[in-house]
């Protein structure tokens, strides 16, 4: 159960990693403005960003569920 959970987290860490870095910044609209480079993004312009944003959610949760059953099986010794 305790390998599986630490294989559960650290595919979640990439995953939260990954979605947090395809989400565009709230100033990336102002840099097209003056010309500062392209402003295609990866799905458009305001497309996904409610589904990056409830993907963040779901991992950041999962991440933090994950975090607190590791924290718990790490306090109760030999226990397993």
């Amino acid at each position: 159960m305790y390998t599986l959970i630490v294989i559960l987290h650290v595919i979640v860490s990439v995953a939260l990693i990954l979605v947090i870095l395809l989400q565009t910044g709230k100033g990336s609209d102002i840099g097209a403005v003056f010309g500062g480079g392209s402003s295609q993004t990866l799905f458009g312009s305001t497309g996904p960003t409610s589904f990056l944003s409830k993907m963040t959610a779901g991992a950041a949760i999962i991440f933090m569920l994950t975090s607190l059953f590791l924290a718990y099986f790490s306090g109760t010794g030999g226990t397993r």
